[in-house]
């Protein structure tokens, strides 16, 4: 399971998504709240597959971490397991 994405999300992906769109939207002129709403609704859509990305990027440039490795069996990680 890839834990890394989910502290990207808040912390640096969704604001810069979010914010990225909100701003293309004010500099275009667009100043009412359905076009903002919809600006961070489309963050808030492509932050997942994004942090995903972003993710996978970290680990594989990581001479440490070994992304090639078959996943335990199941959908939980071992809570006793070393984080990577």
């Amino acid at each position: 399971m890839d834990r890394l994405k989910y502290v990207l999300i808040p912390s640096g992906v969704f604001p810069v998504l979010a914010g990225g769109f909100l701003i293309v939207a004010l500099s275009l002129g667009y100043y009412t709240w359905p076009v903002i709403v919809g600006a961070v609704a489309l963050g808030a859509v492509l932050t997942l597959p994004v942090a995903h990305l972003v993710s996978r990027r970290i680990k594989r440039e990581d001479p440490n971490f070994n992304h090639r490795r078959n996943s335990a069996d199941g959908v939980l990680p071992d809570p006793t397991a070393r984080e990577v």
